[in-house]
C-alpha cells in the first residue's frame, strides 16, 4: 500500500534566494487574482468559464505583457490556476465563493517535481538530501535546511513541495509516495475517549487529558493594540506584525505537539478506539461553549487519530452523535434526561444508585457502544 506523507523543513536561503521566493509568492498571486478576474467576467458574458488547463495556455501571452513572469519557477503559476480550479470546486460543494488573494496573507506556493531521463540518468527538479542537510529547488537550486534529525534518508518519490513564509521565517514541505507496510494485529484492547471543553480527553479508563496550551491573551490583546497605533507602511509596523504572527504560530507549534503526543500514545496503547462523531461547526453556535471549543482542537485530534489507525493497522470506531453518553448510567442503562444540562458534573443514579461522573460515565458508553457496533460488524464475516 502506498500513502502520501509530508515533510516539513525550516529554510535558511540566502537574500537571493528570499527575493526570488518572495517574487514567485507575488507572481503566483497575480497569476491567481488575474484569472479570477477573467473568470467572473467570462462567466457574467458567455454563462461558462475557461478551465484550468484553457488558462494555462494563455499565461504565455500573459507574460509578453508582464515579463517579470519569465523570472519565476513556471510550475508554480501552473499550480495557482490549478488551486483557483479547486476552489470553485469546494464552492459547487456549498463552501464560499473564492476570493481574491491579499498580500501578506498565507504566502505560499507550490511546485511539483519533474521528472526527465537523459542518456541513461534520471534527473529530478526536486531533490532532497537529509545527511548534508540541503534541499534543490527548482530556481532556488541549492538551499540549507533543518528538520528531523533521526532521520538520515526518507525513501520514496517526491511529488511536490510548498515553499511557505510564516513569520519572517520560510519553510518547504515535501510530499512523498511512500511504501506503508502495515503491521498484522489482532484486536485485544478497546477505549472508549470522551472529547470535552473542560478536559480535552476523558478515557474509559478513567485517565483525564487536560489541554496545558495556555494563550496569553493579555500580551496577545496589547500587541494588536500596539499594531493599530502604528503608521501603515512603517519599520515599526512590520516589526510588531510579526511579533503577532510569531505569537499565532508559537501556539500553533505548541498545539501540533500536544496532538500528535496524544494521538500517538492512544494509537500505541490500543488496538480499537470508539469517539463520538462530533459535529463540531454546529456545537461552535452554542456561545456558551464556543470559545472552549476553538481552544480544544477536538476535530484535528479525530482527523490525525484515521490517519494513524490507518498506518499502523489500528481501527477507529465513530458512534452516532445523538447517542447520549452522558444521561446513560454504564451498570443499569437508565436514562437520565435531566443530566443534558450541561452544569450538571456529577449525579445519581435513581435506580442502582452509583454515582457517576459525567465525562467518565460517558466515556465508558462510548466504549460499550463501539463494542456492540464492532461485534456486529464481525458477524457479517462469520
Amino acid at each position: 500500500m502506498k500513502i502520501l506523507k509530508g515533510y516539513v523543513f525550516r529554510m535558511y536561503p540566502n537574500e537571493k534566494q528570499k527575493e526570488l521566493i518572495n517574487q514567485t509568492i507575488g507572481c503566483s498571486r497575480f497569476v491567481y487574482n488575474y484569472f479570477l478576474d477573467d473568470k467572473i467576467k467570462e462567466y457574467k458574458k458567455k454563462g461558462k468559464s475557461k478551465s484550468a488547463f484553457d488558462q494555462i495556455k494563455l499565461i504565455p501571452l500573459l507574460s509578453k505583457d508582464k515579463e517579470w513572469l519569465k523570472e519565476v519557477d513556471s510550475c508554480a503559476l501552473r499550480t495557482s490556476l490549478f488551486n483557483l480550479e479547486d476552489a470553485f470546486k469546494r464552492f459547487y460543494k456549498g463552501s464560499g465563493y473564492p476570493r481574491f488573494k491579499s498580500k501578506g496573507v498565507h504566502e505560499s506556493y507550490k511546485t511539483n517535481n519533474i521528472k526527465n531521463s537523459y542518456k541513461g540518468k534520471e534527473y529530478n527538479s526536486i531533490k532532497l538530501d537529509l545527511k548534508n542537510k540541503t534541499i534543490i529547488l527548482p530556481k532556488l537550486k541549492e538551499i540549507k535546511i533543518r528538520g528531523y534529525r533521526n532521520k538520515k534518508v526518507i525513501i520514496g518519490d517526491i511529488k511536490s513541495a510548498v515553499i511557505k513564509k510564516e513569520a519572517g521565517r520560510y519553510y518547504v514541505s515535501v510530499l512523498i509516495e511512500e511504501e506503508l507496510i502495515k503491521p498484522t494485529i489482532i484486536p485485544t484492547s478497546i477505549i472508549g475517549i470522551d472529547l470535552g471543553i473542560k478536559d480535552l480527553i476523558v478515557t474509559s479508563h478513567n485517565e483525564k487529558i487536560e489541554n496545558k496550551i495556555k494563550i496569553n491573551a493579555k500580551r496577545l490583546i496589547g500587541l494588536q493594540r500596539g499594531l493599530s497605533r502604528c503608521k501603515s507602511g512603517s519599520k515599526n509596523r512590520y516589526k510588531m506584525k510579526l511579533k503577532i504572527q510569531r505569537m499565532y504560530q508559537k501556539i500553533r507549534n505548541a498545539r501540533k505537539h500536544m496532538i500528535h503526543n496524544i494521538t500517538n500514545k492512544l494509537i500505541k496503547e490500543n488496538d480499537i478506539i470508539v469517539t463520538e462523531n462530533l459535529d463540531v461547526k454546529s456545537m461552535q453556535k452554542n456561545h456558551y461553549i464556543a470559545k472552549g471549543l476553538n481552544e480544544n482542537p477536538i476535530s484535528e485530534i479525530i482527523r490525525v487519530l484515521k490517519y494513524k489507525a490507518v498506518w499502523n493497522n489500528k481501527r477507529i470506531i465513530q458512534i452516532d452523535r445523538y447517542y447520549p453518553s452522558s444521561q446513560i448510567c454504564n451498570i443499569c442503562n437508565y436514562q437520565n434526561k435531566k443530566v443534558k444540562d450541561l452544569s450538571i458534573r456529577k449525579w445519581e443514579c435513581p435506580i442502582c444508585h452509583t454515582n457517576h461522573e459525567r465525562d467518565y460515565n460517558a466515556a465508558v458508553n462510548i466504549m460499550f457502544k463501539g463494542l456492540e457496533k464492532y461485534m456486529l460488524y464481525l458477524k457479517q464475516y462469520i
